[in-house]
């Protein structure tokens, strides 16, 4: 295993994002993309937290079949929404026992039905606290380029970020579609005192009505010309081809711009990844 701090000081990373599969057949489609994956040899892969709070065990299914079975540095997602001390204490026993040295500690989204969640955590930056406190893990925290919805202002918004990253080893982002979020982003934090790593998250689009709904939920904005493109066209073969193109650019404006690594939304499918890698010329390393 590898911690991410380490390999940051190393590298630019390469690494990809997965969800945690709910049926049998999504579980076969999980394993064929990882299997095609593994030429391109990522630093380490994130496995996200049950999307609104839901089958968080599943994380753990993922991340455990990945530590034990895939040559891969999975690092699992967690929230600090519903849960107790305890909880939180448990998993990370559970993480420890089985070699995870990453954690992304994350305030979570809201749970679907609006409800209040009993729990001992109000924000993430109290999970960050806990997680940091057990002496055994690398953190993360997530950033929001575009600022978080529920942000009142953007000077709140980077405040915020800034005392996680004061205790956290580095940032991963939401997606975004324009290099200039990133780079302001990073200038903002340094202007904190920050420098630690901000790595930039990239979505491939691969469904219009996909990719609207996950930015209105994630505040991300859907540039004009980019809406633009995807509404000039109705086939989702030309929708993917649009999806590979645009996170292409970003990625080699990203790394023209010093990134750290790159954090591609895999979304538990191989080909736009692999096209992208293509592309920047990543496959061959």
């Amino acid at each position: 295993m590898a911690r991410i701090p380490t390999l940051l000081e190393a590298k630019r990373t390469l690494s990809f994002e997965f969800f945690p599969p709910k049926t049998p057949g999504a579980h076969m489609t999980l394993g064929r993309t990882v299997a095609a994956l593994e030429t391109l040899h990522p630093d380490f892969v994130s496995i996200t937290y049950g999307a609104g709070g839901s089958d968080r065990h599943r994380t753990g299914d993922v991340v455990e079949w990945m530590r034990l079975e895939t040559p891969w540095v999975p690092m699992p997602h967690l929230t600090c929404r519903g849960h107790t001390r305890a909880d939180v204490a448990g998993l990370l026993g559970t993480y420890q026992q089985i070699g995870i040295e990453n954690i992304l500690a994350l305030g979570g989204d809201p749970p679907a039905d609006g409800q209040a969640e009993a729990g001992d955590y109000q924000f993430a930056l109290q999970l960050l606290e806990d997680v940091v406190a057990s002496g055994h893990f690398a953190t993360g925290v997530a950033a929001h380029p575009e600022v978080h919805p529920r942000s009142p202002d953007r000077a709140t918004d980077r405040r915020h970020l800034a005392a996680k990253l004061a205790i956290a080893d580095f940032a991963l982002t939401q997606f975004f579609f324009e290099v200039e979020h990133w780079v302001r982003l990073v200038d903002e934090l340094a202007d904190l005192g920050i420098d630690k790593p901000v790595l930039p998250g990239v979505m491939p689009i691969t469904n219009k009505a996909q990719v609207k709904r996950m930015a209105d939920m994630s505040g991300a904005a859907l540039p004009g010309w980019l809406a633009d493109r995807l509404d000039a066209t109705d086939d989702p073969d030309e929708v993917r081809r649009i999806g590979i193109d645009v996170a292409s650019q970003l990625c080699a404006d990203l790394i023209d711009e010093g990134t750290p690594g790159l954090h591609l939304y895999a979304l538990n499918r191989p080909d736009s990844v692999l096209a992208i890698c293509d592309i920047l010329g990543l496959a061959e390393t």
